[in-house]
């Protein structure tokens, strides 16, 4: 088969299927074969492919008010920051359109914030193995090995500790240091889950330091975890943090949240052409309406817990080494470099195949919309048993 994408850039591998529809769960190829979807877009789609919900929003307010500039207010956008600020631990928000937008932003508003409050402090420690997105600055603050020799020279200013080694963070920590910035649950380096213990104690370190702690929630926020937002589930309330991916439920929005204490950006230090535009906002306030209601997290829960015990009873059968994951954001462990082929028998499966996603040679990461269902689920499971047994045996 040609390859379909000789017209674009080349950034990615990418099979040479097709898609021309989603819904709901399922993505379906011009050749007319359905696919079970545990991807979502990266964990974008948090109420799976075109919900009405979205659609209805889009619908409406494009009739309405498409970008009247960010110098003015619009009332979407007034409206989702409001209920972001109701729902959460945070005073104020920026709306942007992308997770390595809104980190962008929150590495600003540390060296903001250091310059008038810390001396001058203006260095950011993150964490080995972690993803805070692909803009050259978000690349320096990211633990992805290999990425500070890609485009140099790079931006400096970033320093990085070990998840769950409290000590590091302490070595790392000088007069010059502004913020921590922590994924709570690394979803590139393999869905690696930060220990809440660890999590409490960089909590009071930060405080006791006078220092910022920032949490990446681009992957794990609106309802990921089985809570509104990640931080819940450890306990803890950061200074700041960011959303993306699943905020918009597949529009690009992105938000930068902080406490009124950090609210230090000047008129002027911040902004851009489409951030807080009212089409993403009125998107974005539907899907926080829906994903962030009790009940509908009680459901995230109750998913969560059905693939868990599936997968660890896949692990035993396969002799894997284990599953791990918080909510809807799971891993698969396998005991050999075999993902990559997994991912590709498991798209090939018949008549309808599946859709998984391979963030490290040796381990699957399971994605699914927020609002699967237990039967799909299910049937996603047997799925990726089939896929296993043809590639492992």
């Amino acid at each position: 088969m040609s390859d379909p994408g000789h017209a674009l850039l080349t950034i990615t591998h990418r099979p040479n299927t097709v898609f021309i529809e989603g819904q709901g769960a399922w993505l379906t190829d011009e050749d007319g074969k359905r696919h079970l979807d545990l991807v979502q877009g990266w964990a974008v789609n948090s109420l799976g492919h075109s919900p009405a919900l979205i659609t209805q929003a889009l619908l409406d307010q494009s009739q309405r008010l498409l970008n009247p500039s960010p110098a003015y207010y619009n009332r979407p956008l007034l409206d989702l920051a409001g209920r972001l600020v109701e729902l959460s631990c945070f005073d104020r928000v920026f709306l942007a359109s992308s997770g390595a937008e809104a980190n962008e932003a929150a590495v600003k508003l540390a060296r903001r914030w250091g310059s008038r409050r810390r001396g001058g402090a203006h260095e950011v420690i993150g964490f080995e193995q972690a993803f805070h997105g692909r803009t050259l600055a978000m690349m320096s603050a990211s633990g992805k090995p290999g990425w500070g020799e890609i485009y140099p020279p790079m931006p400096t200013g970033f320093t990085k500790a070990r998840l769950n080694d409290i000590a590091s963070v302490e070595r790392a920590m000088t007069r010059r240091t502004a913020a921590v910035m922590i994924e709570f649950v690394q979803g590139e380096a393999g869905v690696v889950v930060a220990d809440p213990g660890f999590v409490r104690e960089l909590r009071a370190l930060t405080a006791e330091r006078g220092v910022l702690l920032i949490a990446d929630e681009v992957q794990t926020g609106i309802g990921r975890c089985g809570h509104a937002f990640a931080y819940e589930h450890f306990g803890v309330e950061p200074d700041v943090m960011t959303l993306a991916k699943g905020l918009g439920g597949g529009v690009p929005l992105a938000a930068l949240l902080c406490k009124e204490d950090f609210n230090c950006f000047e008129p002027g230090d911040q902004g851009g052409t489409f951030c807080g535009n009212p089409l993403m906002a009125a998107v974005g306030l539907a899907v926080v309406n829906e994903v962030c209601r009790s009940d509908f997290l009680a459901g995230v829960r109750a998913r969560a817990a059905q693939l868990s015990e599936g997968l660890q009873a896949i692990v035993q059968d396969h002799g894997l080494v284990g599953e791990r994951g918080v909510g809807l954001l799971r891993a698969l462990v396998l005991a050999s470099d075999q993902a990559a082929e997994v991912v590709a028998a498991a798209q090939a499966l018949a008549p309808v195949g599946l859709l998984l996603n391979a963030p490290r040679p040796h381990l699957l990461r399971l994605m699914p919309a927020l609002n699967i269902t237990a039967a799909e689920m299910e049937e996603g499971l047997a799925l990726l048993r089939r896929a296993l047994r043809e590639v492992l045996g």
